[in-house]
């Protein structure tokens, strides 16, 4: 595929570098908090310090994302969390950093992710052929998930030798070199505005505009909903209270990695499997898995050993791996390509950007139940909402192809459907 696809291969080779460094500081920055005094408080703070500026800015950056070249902007904010990586860096192998300075750094750090998802999610029908979206989004995925293997495993040798800062000094080279492939990337411009815009000006007006392609199909409002809870329930047990139990109980860094590296393998392997499937209805399926996922709470504070947990995170690995790529290419294959970044930046806006909630909830909450009740009851939570999804027919209803929704009378025009008030 990649020879067939020379634009998507050169995204696709700067993107893998990058998620290597993301995945390594994604083991560093919990240790980072942790090496300056934060607290476990500080810990889900500092992770919502790079969350929270979605809930500011995705909504923007979808616009501008549908509305300028994507690849841009994905330039533009790959050049800004270089220079964020990099001072961050300094300040903790120079033995100056504070708590309040890495959490000045994440909210800009954040503020460029929301500018970069919409736009990345937009940009991959203009690098790959519409009949291979899944294909591609598979192999995206199967990125990701070998840099949770490769990423952790790097970043347990980087931090135990050169600390925290050194395992974010290498993600920051990786975002300079991800902007230079972005550079010389040429996409297919974008689709002709397919979607009428509601009243209200010009912006406002194409925000509407998107959410009325959210809100005219079931399957993704609800879906959004779904990825919403576990966002806001499920993920704070891998960023906040995962960790600190690796801390107390797990031998730190080295017992986390562990950890990570059984989900990557897991996420691999589902992705692997996203790659080669070929479902009539692919939401259901997907659906099923994100039940699975959500049980991720329930196994970090099942007190097990450390290799089972491992195994069990590979299952759930799987589980989420084909979940966001049939969502992803769900997305791409039955939303209008002209309104797909403004679409998916509500689908970051409800996730991301409310996981804040969660992850600033999770210390305090667990400090007062104690960390064990606490991820119990967020798997209490996380699993029926996952289940409910599965019982909204549109979802299970939705087919692979377009052309199949049209046929069955599942299709809204674009113009139509966009002009509700």
């Amino acid at each position: 595929m990649l020879r067939d696809e020379p634009q998507f291969a050169r995204l696709f080779v700067g993107q893998s570098l990058s998620v290597v460094g993301d995945r390594m500081s994604f083991v560093a920055v919990p240790f980072a908090v942790l090496s300056v005094g934060g607290s476990a408080s500080d810990v889900g703070l500092l992770a919502a310090a790079g969350l929270l500026p979605m809930l500011l800015f995705a909504l923007v950056g979808g616009v501008w994302a549908d509305r300028f070249q994507r690849h841009r902007i994905m330039l533009v904010s790959d050049l800004v969390r270089f220079v964020v990586q990099g001072i961050a860096a300094v300040l903790l192998l120079t033995g100056v950093a504070e708590v309040s300075h890495l959490v000045l750094l994440m909210i800009v750090f954040g503020a460029a992710d929301a500018f970069f998802m919409p736009a990345a999610t937009g940009l991959m029908p203009l690098v790959v052929g519409a009949d291979r979206l899944r294909e591609a989004n598979a192999l995206r995925g199967f990125v990701q998930s070998s840099g949770l293997v490769v990423g952790p495993a790097l970043a347990g040798l980087v931090v135990a030798s050169a600390g925290p800062g050194g395992a974010l000094a290498v993600d920051a080279l990786t975002f300079a070199v991800s902007a230079a492939v972005l550079a010389r990337l040429r996409p297919r411009s974008t689709a002709p505005e397919t979607v009428q815009l509601a009243p209200g000006g010009r912006f406002l007006g194409e925000l509407r505009a998107g959410w009325a392609q959210v809100r005219g199909r079931t399957w993704v409002w609800s879906g959004m909903a779904a990825i919403a809870v576990y966002h806001v329930v499920v993920l704070p047990s891998v960023f906040v209270l995962g960790p600190v139990l690796a801390e107390d109980e797990w031998g730190g860094a080295a017992g986390w990695s562990v950890v990570t590296v059984g989900f990557g393998i897991g996420s691999i392997v589902g992705d692997v499997c996203a790659y080669r499937l070929q479902v009539s209805r692919p939401m259901a399926l997907a659906a099923a898995a994100l039940a699975v996922g959500s049980c991720q709470a329930l196994i970090i504070g099942s007190g097990a050993q450390l290799v089972l947990i491992a195994i069990l995170e590979a299952v759930t690995g799987v589980a989420v791996s084909l979940f966001f790529v049939i969502w992803e290419t769900a997305l791409q294959t039955h939303i209008p390509e002209s309104a797909l970044s403004r679409v998916s930046s509500y689908d970051y806006l409800l996730s991301a950007g409310l996981m804040p909630l969660g992850l600033v909830l999770a210390g305090p909450v667990s400090e007062s139940l104690g960390v064990r009740p606490t991820l119990y009851a967020m798997t209490v939570i996380a699993v029926p909402a996952a289940l409910a999804l599965l019982c909204v027919p549109a979802v299970r209803r939705l087919p692979a192809r377009a052309s199949d929704a049209a046929s069955a009378g599942g299709g809204i025009p674009a113009a139509s459907e966009a002009s509700v008030p």
